[in-house]
């Protein structure tokens, strides 16, 4: 399975869980309109708890929040991610200005991958209207197995240095073939 999720806004180095769950909820958006459509919307028994028959379920609480990775170990599944970044700096100035890409690669992995600690959320937080469940791609973001990043210029006057335009073009691969996973051949 192939998509493209789309990003654009600040992107920042070392980001709080305040603006990684502000990232999260853009994903979640775009990965829940995913889940409307074939072949995912056949799946949605996934989005429920567990049942006693041992089905697949994709449902994982950390109160107040009920999160639905996409992308799950127990699935056999597994992310190749391809980037492409347009950010204000010039050519060349990949790792001085707007935060160092790393750092700015972490808070965006953050972002797609699903809390694992109460303490990655905002304080206070609670889920809005529309998040329930919690859509998002990675439970964890050691599923992504390859990563290309191309950068290029942001052509526009006045942009932020944290600002960027971001296409994270998913290819979900397999590391095992199991009953369910095969629609994401």
């Amino acid at each position: 399975m192939i998509f493209v999720l789309h990003y654009r806004g600040p992107l920042r180095a070392n980001g709080r869980p305040a603006h990684k769950h502000d990232l999260r909820r853009v994903f979640h958006s775009q990965i829940g309109a995913l889940w409307d459509q074939p072949p995912l919307n056949d799946r949605r028994d996934w989005l429920e708890p567990r049942g006693d028959d041992g089905s697949y379920s994709l449902h994982r609480a950390m109160n107040p929040f009920v999160f639905v990775p996409l992308i799950t170990e127990n699935m056999g599944l597994f992310a190749e991610l391809e980037l492409d970044l347009l950010r204000s700096e010039p050519p060349g100035r990949l790792l001085t200005q707007g935060g160092d890409i790393d750092n700015r690669l972490k808070t965006l992995f953050d972002a797609l991958t699903m809390p694992r600690h109460p303490n990655a959320l905002p304080d206070a937080t609670t889920p809005q209207a529309g998040e329930r469940p919690f859509f998002c791609l990675l439970e964890d973001d050691n599923l992504v197995t390859s990563l290309s990043v191309r950068t290029s210029q942001l052509l526009e006057r006045n942009v932020d240095d944290s600002v960027v335009e971001l296409l994270i073009r998913v290819r979900i691969g397999r590391t095992k073939n199991t009953l369910g996973n095969g629609i994401f051949a």
